[in-house]
């Protein structure tokens, strides 16, 4: 981690609306959590990174936090799909995109389903994977792939339990910012 940078992602970090999103998730990026928090926070990072940059997805985790209830999975899956989300992308520095807003919100929705059945939405996600992060062995960093058949069978999972955004590129990047799958290069 660059001197200097504090790494905010955090169970905390609900109110940290003042930070730099693309230092902080580049640094987060691939460690393990169990925190659902985090989770959903990265989850987001990756719906608003659909049809952008990891760059400009990220960039934003500041105004999320402060848009989305300090990213507390609870309070947004109460929001209004009508009157949160017009208020949200009515935000001068929010991605004003209305269906992943929407997603946003029917995600905090899916993720309280799963926790209620699995105790947590990280309990759902690490069962995928027994409980240790999966290794992908590639010979050289040119052959990392964006997705994955486990990230395949996580997606339809969340698809089915209600989430939305979470196609297999989304969902392997996403479990891959949480440390769950982890890149093994052979030749380093």
């Amino acid at each position: 981690m660059e001197e200097g940078i504090t790494m905010t992602i955090a169970v905390d970090d609900g109110h940290q609306w003042h930070t730099n999103g693309v230092k902080e998730y580049d640094a987060y990026f691939g460690t393990p959590t169990h925190d659902d928090h985090i989770l959903f926070e990265l989850m987001t990072v990756g719906v608003f990174q659909v049809g952008l940059s990891w760059q400009a997805a990220a960039s934003k985790l500041p105004v999320y936090r402060r848009v989305f209830a300090g990213m507390d999975v609870a309070q947004v899956a109460g929001f209004d799909l009508e009157i949160d989300v017009e208020r949200i992308a009515r935000d001068d520095e929010m991605i004003r995109n209305v269906r992943k807003i929407r997603a946003t919100i029917q995600n905090a929705r899916a993720i309280t389903q799963i926790q209620a059945e699995f105790g947590s939405f990280a309990d759902y996600l690490w069962d995928f994977v027994n409980g240790t992060p999966l290794l992908l062995p590639v010979v050289t960093r040119d052959e990392i792939v964006n997705q994955s058949t486990i990230g395949s069978a996580v997606a339809k999972d969340l698809k089915r339990r209600g989430c939305k955004f979470v196609g297999p590129v989304v969902t392997h990047m996403f479990l891959k910012a949480a440390g769950i799958l982890q890149d093994q290069i052979l030749d380093e």
